[in-house]
């Protein structure tokens, strides 16, 4: 018999129904009747005959006919909301749909998975899992790991010993020894009371990534959870099962204890859950709609579910790979801003960047020869300029290599620091069941992603910082001999005139963002943890960072095609010509004034999705091969010349002797 889940003024009702053929008035109906039986003495409804209501999907929130059939129109077990005319929602009701979750209206459960151990996530692999690119399955070395961690706990139980967070209060309740008989709700009252956060819910990708990563933390096998739990906990997340994780609350120590509290009160099917399948709804009924029960907490899985950095490291894997991504794209966007402009490719010898080798400057400056390298890429615009008096470029141009350089080292090494702890045990206390002990430490501490994340902001922040500069080289007549503000007629048009504006303003707002949280500290649980890290605020601002860097290069992406327009017909070199057509396909030329915004997020929207650099990098590695090749053949050529010289010196030295 088919059943729906219903959501009327903050209660979950399951209708079930034996005919099929009945009307989705009728399923509003029974549900408002039974919502009024459930509540008789709410002041709202009392009779279901007079009420005027609507019928819609929690996921999209799509209105349905209430004169349909509902075989004709709904799915076994689907969601819906019976909204009542007038009413004023209750509460407590969170809307069906998290920001973002439109991006899941086309969601498909992935076939392929990622097995984890522990010890070898990357953060791409982090990134992707909280796109829904793959499902989890635990490794068999995890699965024996696990196990015998669990064993270790169980003995102790078994001995009467007392250890902290098995049969002891917590913080600075660490001294209150907790009876067997409560051990259970020990476990489930920690779990509840921590479930303290504010603010927005992540958005699905990103609670994904939580999820992920808590997953693989426990699977290192020493946090005591038990297999069947952990195992629970992977297929709530196979089934895209997400509970609601508000955003704030964290001070980074003892780590992400409100973030992962929330996280663990879904799993145990108390508070919201979101599905592509149901939207926001009671954990429970989530859970019983994939056919899943709620985990039922043994002695130390609710601290081994909620201690730890995992909120700050998902984070901080999204603003790696994001930052990663812009990154090589902003050099791509400033080197065809640099054409435009009519500048020079010399400051990019590799001799200058040979003698200060840091290895993002030398890279930067390989892409820029890769892309305007006019013996391997000819440009009339370059050739238009070639026997100018122009001595030398802005330092927003010539200094490139050496700014977003720096960006990439930057990057390179946040990368090694989340890189190890993705893979991090950050339990307190940890289990090492190969020596039969239970050991407090401060592993939870999250100092390390938090430093790392604020650095990658200030770091990251320079691309946008610079980007922004060459932006009002483009836009300023006296820079660059284009048209003002990249229009025609301008005072009648006023062309990228404010896109300029919003760009420095982006700038502006990163100035105040890159401020470093991890400099603060406040003292909380009653003086016991007495130094934190910030590192959610950390993440969370790197986050904001990396989108506003974002935007601005899409701003100069699109000023620098514009730009374009006034060159033709002249053309630029091959790659930058397959970037500016990419940028075409998706934004047509600024003849006029227009609604612009539109323009930017299309834009954007490219960047996000690495378009540019797909279109860029044949051209990049391509060059890279070539160089290499030939560098290898200077390096033969030089031996065999070198072989030749000693050959000569023996000869004449015998011939002395």
């Amino acid at each position: 018999m088919p059943r729906y889940t219903v959501h009327v003024r903050g209660e979950w009702l399951t209708i079930p129904c034996k005919d099929a053929c009945e009307t989705i008035k009728w399923l509003g109906k029974e549900a408002l009747r039974r919502y009024i039986k459930n509540k008789p003495d709410n002041e709202f409804l009392s009779c279901v005959e007079d009420v005027k209501f609507c019928v819609r999907r929690c996921k999209g929130l799509g209105l349905l006919d209430l004169d349909d059939a509902i075989e004709d129109v709904l799915e076994n077990d689907e969601f819906l909301e019976v909204v009542v005319e007038d009413d004023v929602t209750s509460p407590d009701f969170i809307p069906s749909q998290p920001e973002g979750s439109h991006l899941y209206s086309k969601y498909q459960e992935p076939s392929e998975y990622i097995y984890v151990d522990g010890e070898s996530l990357t953060p791409q692999d982090v990134f992707n899992l909280g796109k829904g690119l793959y499902k989890i399955k635990l490794s068999p070395e995890a699965e024996f790991k696990v196990k015998q961690s669990r064993l270790l706990i169980e003995s102790i139980i078994q001995e009467h010993k007392v250890v902290y967070g098995i049969n002891t209060g917590f913080g600075k309740f660490a001294r209150t020894v907790i009876p067997e008989c409560k051990l259970k709700e020990l476990q489930e009252n920690l779990v509840r009371s921590h479930s303290a956060g504010v603010g927005k819910p992540l958005s699905p990708e990103r609670t994904r990534m939580l999820f992920a990563l808590r997953i693989n933390v426990l699977a290192k096998g020493y946090s005591g959870i038990s297999l069947e739990t952990l195992q629970q906990a992977i297929d709530a997340f196979n089934a895209s099962c997400l509970p609601y994780v508000p955003e704030k609350g964290t001070v980074g120590a003892s780590g992400d204890l409100a973030p992962l509290s929330h996280l663990a009160l879904g799993l145990i099917g108390e508070g919201k859950m979101w599905s592509p399948k149901s939207g926001w709804a009671d954990a429970k009924y989530v859970l019983k709609a994939h056919k899943l029960k709620p985990v039922s907490l043994k002695p130390k899985e609710g601290l081994a579910l909620i201690n730890g950095t995992q909120l700050i490291t998902s984070l901080g894997c999204e603003a790696v790979e994001r930052a990663n991504a812009i990154a090589k794209q902003a050099d791509i966007v400033a080197a065809l801003t640099l054409e435009v402009l009519k500048g020079t490719v010399k400051a990019f010898d590799a001799d200058i960047h040979r003698i200060r080798p840091h290895p993002g400057q030398e890279e930067v400056a390989f892409r820029f020869r890769s892309l305007l390298d006019s013996d391997h890429h000819p440009s009339e615009i370059a050739e238009s300029h070639r026997f100018c008096n122009k001595v030398q470029d802005p330092y927003t141009l010539r200094c490139c290599p050496q700014v977003h350089g720096v960006v990439n080292d930057t990057i390179a090494f946040v990368k090694n620091i989340i890189m190890t702890e993705v893979n991090s045990a950050t339990d307190n206390p940890m289990v090492f069941s190969e020596r039969g002990e239970i050991i407090s430490g401060g592993n939870f501490h999250g100092e390390y992603p938090a430093k790392a994340l604020d650095y990658l902001a200030i770091g990251v922040h320079e691309l946008a910082a610079i980007s922004e500069r060459r932006i009002e080289r483009l836009c300023n007549p006296s820079l660059s001999e284009l048209p003002a503000f990249l229009v025609t007629e301008g005072g009648l048009n006023s062309g990228f005139m404010i896109a300029h504006c919003t760009a420095a303003a982006l700038v502006s707002e990163n100035k105040v963002l890159c401020h470093p949280s991890s400099v603060d500290s406040i003292s909380t649980s009653a003086a016991t943890e007495d130094h934190v890290s910030m590192g959610g605020w950390a993440a969370r601002k790197a986050l904001k960072v990396i989108e506003h860097v974002e935007y601005v290069v899409a701003i100069e992406l699109l000023a620098a095609c514009q730009g374009m327009e006034f060159r033709r017909p002249l053309q630029t070199t091959t790659p930058l010509e397959k970037v500016y057509e990419l940028v075409r396909s998706a934004v047509r030329p600024w003849m006029k004034d227009r609604f612009m915004a539109p323009d930017i997020e299309r834009v954007h929207r490219l960047l996000l999705d690495q378009k540019v650099w797909e279109v860029a990098e044949p051209y990049i590695e391509k060059y890279r091969k070539e160089h290499s090749l030939a560098s290898r053949s200077l390096s033969s050529l030089a031996s065999s010349l070198d072989c030749i010289s000693l050959s000569n010196f023996n000869l004449h030295d015998n011939e002395s002797s």
